[in-house]
């Protein structure tokens, strides 16, 4: 499974993850990409990309001309100083205050986009528009973007989008995000960090203030992530086949860049495997083999990943068992319920771990007995392969052969 992986220990804006996404296709293709985000049609657009350095971190720093002005850094989508270095007002320009049907009409109308990526741009200003109503206390249909309604932010957004789809991860995961600290300058005075309609977006996304002082995650780029992500957390177990560096203009202590990675799942069992597991425990003091047999089958059924019991000693030195069960976090509520359901228990226990597993296929292999599957396992440098056991017991019984015998006939057959 392809996994893209946006680390935002700097924030975001629209113009970094640009540069972060770019940095991920190999080196000899990024000018035919750069040039078919200039084939775009969004009017006025012109995009250049440059190599940038912080920290002694070389990347790519996005660029975005509209007509002859290129973005002013100082201001973006609300009149904010904007520490990024773009989603903002141009100097000396006339800055075109647009609605969702303004900007709708730019992207469909005006965009060689295509249809899927259409949706993403729009559903994207959803988000920003939703965020605006809500600070503004006005609804959606009569919200008006100011800068981030001009061509250069249409830009930031169009080209993620675009480049997301080019690069077509299965799952896109990204860190918490580092919003910076201190206030910022608007049309309506002073607001804080983060700004309100970015506060609004951040809604049920992780975020942190690590002290640097000055806005790292613009609205833009908040709408981007909030949109596009399948979840959020640290990196998972995976193989990093690119990385990208996408560069702000401002110089911080620390790199100002959101980094991409683009690579493979350690863990291709499932499409949905986020790297880590929780264990759930339950003491079981007087169930019975069958009733704690049933429950297994049940808590299986409801989605656990595994099932098992340990010998335990209880209160009152009486024998019992610790009932074990591995779940995935989106399941975990539903296995508590069905544990509680199941089972005798009056309590449970959480853990949270990380979990490592190799790749797992079925193939079939033809023997003079008929077809028979082999369950390959890979991945870490280790391969391994072991017949089905229900097809070795099945040769066994057909033809009065233990399974050793069964699996060396089939072996060699």
């Amino acid at each position: 499974m392809k996994i893209l992986y946006l680390d935002l220990g700097m924030g975001a804006a629209g113009d970094m993850l640009t540069a972060a996404l770019l940095e991920l296709f190999p080196e000899g293709e990024r000018a035919g990409v750069v040039e078919k985000l200039n084939g775009l049609g969004i009017p006025d657009v012109t995009y250049k990309a440059e190599p940038s350095v912080k920290c002694g971190i070389t990347g790519t720093h996005m660029t975005v001309m509209v007509g002859d002005a290129e973005e002013d850094e100082h201001m973006h989508e609300h009149h904010h100083h904007h520490e990024h270095g773009h989603e903002h007002a141009h100097g000396g320009h006339t800055h075109v205050h647009n609605s969702m049907t303004g900007i709708s009409h730019v992207v469909n109308d005006h965009t060689t986009l295509s249809e899927k990526v259409k949706k993403d741009v729009l559903a994207v200003y959803d988000l920003i528009a939703e965020a605006e109503g809500h600070v503004h206390g006005k609804p959606v249909t009569e919200i008006h973007f100011h800068e981030v309604g001009t061509m250069d932010a249409v830009a930031d957004v169009s080209a993620v989008s675009l480049l997301i789809d080019m690069l077509s991860p299965d799952k896109i995961v990204v860190s918490p995000v580092n919003t910076g600290s201190g206030q910022v300058k608007c049309a309506h005075g002073i607001m804080p960090v983060p700004a309100p309609a970015t506060a609004y977006l951040l809604n049920g996304i992780p975020s942190y203030d690590s002290g640097i002082k000055g806005e790292l995650l613009t609205p833009t780029g908040a709408a981007l992530i909030k949109h596009f992500a399948d979840s959020f957390g640290s990196r998972p177990a995976m193989s990093m086949d690119r990385v990208g560096y996408g560069m702000g203009k401002k110089d911080f202590e620390a790199a100002n860049c959101v980094r991409a990675i683009l690579g493979e799942s350690m863990d291709p069992e499932t499409s949905d495997y986020t790297g880590t597991v929780v264990e759930l425990a339950a003491n079981l003091d007087d169930m019975t083999a069958e009733e704690i047999g049933f429950a297994f089958e049940k808590l299986l059924e409801a989605g656990a990943v595994d099932v098992w019991t340990e010998a335990a000693v209880m209160k009152k030195n009486r024998p019992g068992n610790v009932l074990k069960v591995l779940v995935r976090e989106d399941k975990k509520d539903e296995l508590v319920t069905a544990i509680f359901k199941y089972t005798s228990t009056i309590g449970i226990r959480e853990a949270v771990m990380k979990r490592y597993t190799l790749k797992r296929e079925i193939v079939e292999k033809d023997t003079a007995y008929g077809r028979v599957r082999v369950k390959k396992t890979s991945g870490y440098g280790v391969e391994r392969s072991k017949f089905e056991y229900e097809d070795i017991a099945e040769i066994a019984r057909k033809n009065g052969m233990s399974i050793a015998e069964a699996r060396k006939a089939a072996a060699h057959s």
